[in-house]
């Protein structure tokens, strides 16, 4: 299906290679929602009764990139409302379960590990992903509200715990910040002396990569060390656009990282999960986490279970090269912090020997410890 043809037949290529025009061209109401997916009356209804729950907006560009069915597309499923996000609950879910806030000091200010903390800059994304670990901050931001005095309590926080050494600024999305908005905040934590590392979490190289421009770039590079994470989920996301985006960011001393989401129809198979992420190594993108999904209220439906992840990883050994292999973790909850599910080949040290498991299944046996 051609859905740039369907929906946006008289855009221009200028247009369309515009990040302004595409955000200005977001489909965001439910009647944007009933023109993608071409149906009207009870049809409908399920996904409109998503909507009364938790926004939806998606660029046209990630859009066009849906290509099949709407109920099995990789693309389509990642970001298109469905009936399954309130109807499909887990005792374990909640809209907070990764305890945030109670790992909140600070409004907006996320201190769970001892060397580091998150700060949420922005409440804004270009796309909505369903599967997003922060739903409940879609109706009730929590972003740090862009004030000297606000920013001000935020450093003067981190002054005051010099054991603090790495700030990931995130969102909602961060870069799409005003520029000197981004460059005020990235300023005042890069001037801090026990600030050493700065990360940035964005989706924008995958769902809206017009808008990591030559000014982006540039700004970054002036505050260097910056670690830039982003999501790729999908093989097909990796598109020319996005490759340029993120050559852009390496061009400029950016190291690029991925923070894959195991999620179920859109990449709980061995196949898919490979080309991701050898696809990803061809353009200098590091596979860093493949995370179980978050027991986030609203997510349910997508969470496979763990053994599927780990027999994935476990094939993944032996089939493709180290740097292509993601770490497969689990953010506990409760807040209780991120646990490696990574299958092990160490089976056992006993009476001074060690016994191992290979990729191809044979047992090794060996005298050392």
């Amino acid at each position: 299906m051609d859905l740039k043809k369907r929906l946006w037949p008289h855009v221009t290529s200028e247009q369309w290679s515009d990040y302004k025009w595409q955000l200005a061209n977001r489909l965001t109401s439910a009647k944007d929602l009933e023109q993608l997916l071409g149906i009207k009356g009870n049809a409908i209804e399920p996904c409109l009764d998503c909507l009364g729950h938790y926004k939806w907006a998606s660029t046209p560009y990630y859009i066009s990139l849906i290509e099949e069915d709407y109920s099995t597309d990789p693309i389509a499923l990642q970001i298109i409302p469905s009936h399954k996000e309130i109807e499909f609950k887990s005792p374990l879910s909640s809209p907070d379960p990764l305890s945030e806030h109670v790992h909140s000091p600070l409004p907006g200010l996320i201190h769970r590990y001892r060397d580091r903390v998150v700060v949420l800059a922005s409440s804004i994304c270009s796309s909505y992903c369903r599967h997003c670990n922060r739903k409940r901050t879609w109706k009730r931001p929590e972003s740090i509200p862009a004030t000297d005095s606000a920013w001000g309590r935020v450093c003067s926080y981190l002054r005051s715990h010099p054991e603090v050494r790495e700030v990931l600024v995130s969102g909602g999305d961060p870069l799409l910040l005003p520029l000197h908005v981004l460059e005020q905040i990235l300023k005042r934590l890069s001037s801090l002396p026990n600030i050493k590392v700065l990360r940035i979490g964005t989706r924008l190289p995958v769902v809206l990569p017009m808008a990591i421009t030559e000014g982006i770039c540039s700004l970054l590079k002036r505050y260097r060390p910056i670690w830039l994470n982003t999501q790729f989920n999908h093989p097909r996301e990796i598109t020319a656009e996005a490759r340029q985006a993120c050559e852009r960011l390496q061009l400029a001393g950016i190291p690029v990282s991925n923070q894959c989401v195991l999620l179920k129809g859109v990449n709980d198979d061995f196949d898919t999960m490979k080309d991701l992420c050898c696809n990803l190594q061809a353009i200098m993108v590091r596979p860093y986490y493949l995370f179980h999904c978050d027991f986030v209220a609203g997510t349910d439906h997508f969470r496979t279970t763990i053994k599927k992840g780990v027999d994935i990883i476990e094939k993944m050994w032996g089939h493709v090269g180290g740097m292509c292999i993601p770490n497969y973790v689990i953010d506990l909850p409760e807040g209780l912090g991120k646990a490696r599910l990574m299958p092990a080949h160490l089976k056992g040290i006993e009476d001074g020997f060690s016994t191992f498991q290979t990729f191809e299944g044979h047992i090794v046996r060996l005298e050392i410890t």
